[in-house]
Formats: C-alpha cells, structure tokens, sequence
C-alpha cells in the first residue's frame, strides 16, 4: 500500500502549524521526516495516521494491504507504552486479542515476531525486567504482529542511550532486509536519518513546508558509520537545519 500526502495544512486556532505539504510514501521504503522543534513533525505523522483531521488537504491510500494485515497503519511511540501487568509475550498477544486471534494461531504470530526480534527468550520476562532497548523491542515485536502496511513511528529511539540507539537501528535494518516494510519515522536525530531513510523530508520552520527531499541511494545493509557518502548527506541535513534557525533568528530579530 501506497499513500499520498496531498496539499495538506494545519492549524490550531489561529496558529498555523504545517503548510501545503505534499509527498508520496512509497511500498516497501522508510521516510524519514526532520526539521527543527516545533516545525509539525509529529502533527503531520498523526494526520498520515488517521489521529488528526488536517485543517485541509488529504491523505490517500492506494493499493491493497499485505495478506493478513489486521491494522494498515500502527504506531510505535517513544514510550514504549508497555502494560507491567503483561509479560513480553502477553504485551504482544494483546493486539490480537482485539481481533479475535486466539489458539494456535495467536501463539504462532507471538513466537514468529519475538523470533524475528531476537526476544524469544524472553518471552515470560515483565517489563521492569527488560532494559530500555528491550522495551522498545517488544513494542516493535507487538507492531509488527498485526502485519501493518505502514509502520509509524514517533522518535522511536529518542528514549535511549547512544549504544542502544546504535544497536536498535541495526535491528530494524536486520528487519527490514530480511522483510522490507514501509514506514514513515520522525525524528529529530540526523545520524538516525541517514541510516535509515531511503528519502529524507527535511520541513522548515513554523509553519512547516517541505524545504527538500533528500534521496539516499546506497542499500539499508551497506550503511557504516563513517561513510563519507552518508557524513556528506548528514552534514546536508545539518546544513538546511542551520538554515532554517539562522532564518527563524532573523525574523525574531526585525519582528
């Protein structure tokens, strides 16, 4: 499933938060969507996921779901929104309890995404029990067992340290590889971007426009830390974003 962000606008009340914002999300690719603090990042990820009615404009869903799809579009949010009375394999087996799933079938979904998220073995821990990092694991385990067509994600990482930021996006690269899926990823980490992003939205200040879509070429599973390529499309991104605080500076100062 494809979607396509049209013409779409924002406000609240007389603020006016996103402008005229168009782009596609294609099958099977990772957008990533930057720009500086307040600029409508999240705004515009809860209207792609149907929580928010833009003030105008649309977004549309083009194609079929994946076979056995129960959610198309599910979130996973920086929080990690675990229930502590559920061990790891009952925070999973809970979205399909909504749907119905039950017996064999359930128990079969639960095994194949703690496998996939390497949580098997912790399949009876509790949530206290887990590090940060393993908490964030078993909300991407819980996404993934509804087969979504469009993963949404809300600064995922933003949570953790350094390393487990690190490891965690190995992780969802390891994913990806072995089952690309299509995802839209907010996030204000430019590192995180360039690792994990096939296009790049970079947005402006209030209101926020798309300022410009960064392509990046090279495969999810060839990306280093140090590659020159990837420090030149970051140091880009980190162009734009000086750029749009330097222009943000000077309104405030002739306002």
């Amino acid at each position: 499933m494809d979607l396509t962000v049209s013409d779409l606008s924002h406000r609240y009340g007389e603020v006016e938060v996103l402008s005229g914002i168009s782009l596609e999300i294609a099958h099977g690719q990772i957008l990533c969507i930057v720009g500086p603090s307040g600029c409508g990042k999240s705004t515009l990820l809860r209207m792609i996921g149907g929580l928010e009615r833009p003030s105008e404009g649309a977004v549309l869903q083009r194609g079929a779901v994946p076979e056995g799809c129960l959610n198309p579009l599910t979130y996973i949010f920086q929080d990690f929104a675990l229930l502590p009375w559920r061990s790891v394999a009952g925070n999973v087996s809970l979205v399909l309890e909504d749907h119905g799933i039950s017996g064999s079938r359930r128990t079969e979904i639960i095994e194949s995404v703690l496998a996939r998220t390497r949580l098997s073995e912790f399949r009876d821990a509790w949530p206290r029990q887990l590090s940060g990092g393993m908490k964030q694991r078993v909300a991407i385990a819980r996404a993934l067992a509804v087969n979504p067509a469009v993963l949404l994600m809300d600064e995922p990482l933003s949570a953790l340290d350094a390393q487990t930021r690190e490891l965690l996006m190995d992780d969802l690269v390891s994913l990806w590889t072995r089952a690309p899926f299509t995802a839209v990823y907010v996030t204000h980490n430019l590192a995180e971007a360039v690792r994990l992003g096939h296009r790049i939205v970079v947005l402006s200040r209030r209101p926020g426009r798309i300022r410009e879509i960064v392509e990046i070429d090279m495969p999810l599973e060839a990306r280093r830390d140090g590659d020159p390529a990837l420090e030149a499309q970051q140091a880009r991104l980190w162009q734009l974003m000086r750029d749009e605080a330097l222009a943000a500076d000077m309104e405030l100062q002739h306002g």
